[in-house]
């Protein structure tokens, strides 16, 4: 289909553009042209679903047009294995955040439904560009708004929580700006085509050394505070527990994994060498970051930060995949993305519709909701069973495959990140059985209402998926296989050119 990705891309402001239309007292219009307008653009990218050839490796859907000729800078988009997984997961949270926020959301509807907009397209042009200044471009787009969701609508630290979010994106941006110009210019220098299309300058075997030592870890820092790894996590607390629902479903989401997709898209094809030297470093990094974020979700009195630090030990299992560099710690990887986007994602969704019933998320503040709100307990459970990675439920698939992966490299980093499911057993459940269980002590739980419709519209969509990857993942593992077995052998040929070069005398 063509011009499909160009569609799906830029639908949302398409949408942003009639709501800034509409007057700003018609508050319920703004409200069902926003989520017409999710719906719509997820309605569409759902034949990247049926229509992708899942024996191909290759980017499918591509788009290319001249942009900036004279620079080398070129339109290209396209989705492979590695993506397209990705961007379904984006159109597909996006209503659903918009919904969470109907009634939470209660001043400038107007304003928040453009930001929201704004930012989906920022996010899936991450995740289609072919381009590195296009990507990059995407990357620096999707800032501003997250940083306005969390700056305006937040909670009250928010103003700390934007500007701690922005410094410390902005940071690795500016090092992966400096590293994309110095690997344009030595593409160019040395194969006389200076072009910023990703698929190019990917054929291009960098000597091995210290200038390309240094682009990975330019790269890499970027891509680490994204996701955010150990050391460079501390910001996200803060801005989950700042942010809106929807802010902190689609941090968790779909934000959180641009950090991860850059080590598949970038680090890896295009520093090989680097990547298998620096991968031992990164591993280390990963582990910690998979028990450090189980031990401090474990005593957080608030359920939001617990959520959030959670989010740190998971994405620490997506990291720990990926450089293994196996087809399952890879492809186990890729669909935890997508499991911690949907098992985080309800979580904070559940979270959110607590404190809109009762302003407070202390876990001290509840107990005994199985018998006033048991429709919500059930469904509750069931999502942290996923998160936990129960056998039968989304987040098994994921960190099994994680497991298989590093238990061929590196079994002891394998037995440590196991650990990390225990923790996530201890957390998750204690947590639980403090909200659920046990007698009610605050009187004003009592007075509780189950799920709205509005809410199980929310939830159920998202519970199929949990249940539909858990009992059926290879519906979503085969999209990717044939693209993770492509770059590993890209990442080794290439490894193997450099170390062949290094090895001829001179």
């Amino acid at each position: 289909m063509p011009y499909l990705l160009t569609l799906v891309t830029f639908l949302p402001v398409v949408g942003a553009l009639l709501v800034l239309l509409l007057p700003r007292r018609r508050e319920g219009a703004t409200k069902l042209v926003a989520l017409a307008a999710t719906l719509v653009t997820f309605v569409v990218s759902l034949p990247l679903y049926f229509l992708f050839d899942r024996a191909a490796a290759d980017y499918q859907f591509v788009e290319q047009r001249a942009w900036i000729p004279s620079l080398g800078v070129t339109y290209h988009v396209g989705v492979d294995g590695i993506s397209v997984l990705l961007v379904l997961l984006t159109t597909f949270l996006m209503p659903l955040a918009l919904m969470s926020s109907w009634s939470s959301v209660e001043s400038r509807w107007k304003e928040f439904a453009i930001t929201m907009l704004l930012l989906e397209t920022g996010m899936l042009g991450v995740f289609v560009a072919l381009d590195l200044f296009l990507f990059y471009v995407f990357w620096e787009a999707m800032l501003v708004p997250m940083y306005l969701i969390i700056g305006i609508w937040g909670g009250p630290n928010r103003v700390y929580a934007a500007v701690k979010f922005v410094l410390y994106t902005l940071f690795g941006s500016l090092l992966m700006l400096v590293a994309i110009l110095v690997l344009y210019f030595q593409h160019g220098a040395a194969t006389g085509a200076y072009t910023f299309d990703l698929p190019v300058v990917a054929r291009f075997v960098l000597p091995a050394g210290r200038s390309q030592d240094l682009l990975f870890l330019a790269f890499a820092l970027a891509f680490a505070i994204k996701v955010p790894m150990f050391p460079f996590h501390t910001w996200l607390p803060d801005a989950h527990v700042e942010a809106p629902t929807a802010g902190s479903v689609i941090l968790a989401g779909v934000l959180l994994k641009m950090g991860t997709y850059g080590f598949l898209r970038f680090c890896l094809p295009l520093f090989p060498q680097a990547s298998l030297r620096f991968a031992p470093w990164i591993f280390t990094l990963a582990i910690i970051g998979i028990i450090y974020g189980a031990w401090v979700s474990t005593v957080q009195p608030d359920i939001k930060k617990l959520v959030a630090y959670s989010s740190v030990s998971h994405l620490g299992f997506v990291v720990l995949g990926l450089f293994t560099l196996t087809p399952q710690g890879l492809v186990g990887g890729l669909i935890q993305m997508v499991n911690h986007g949907l098992s985080t994602g309800a979580l904070f969704l559940m979270v959110g519709m607590i404190y809109e019933r009762r302003h407070t998320r202390l876990i001290a503040d509840f107990g005994g909701l199985w018998k006033v709100i048991p429709a919500f307990s059930v469904l509750f459970l069931i999502v942290c069973l996923s998160s936990l990675g129960l056998p039968g439920l989304n987040g098994f698939v994921g960190e099994f495959l994680v497991l298989l992966g590093a238990f061929q490299v590196n079994r002891l980093a394998a037995v440590l990140a196991t650990s990390g499911i225990i923790f996530a057993a201890v957390y998750l459940l204690w947590m639980y059985q403090r909200v659920c269980f046990g007698e009610i002590t605050a009187e004003a739980n009592r007075r509780l209402t189950d799920l709205s419709p509005r809410e199980w519209a929310v939830l159920v969509p998202v519970l199929v998926f949990i249940v539909w990857i858990g009992v059926y993942p290879s519906a979503f593992t085969a999209m990717t296989e044939p693209s993770v077995q492509a770059l590993i052998t890209q990442v080794q040929s290439k490894a193997q050119a450099t170390a062949a070069a290094l090895a001829l005398p001179r």
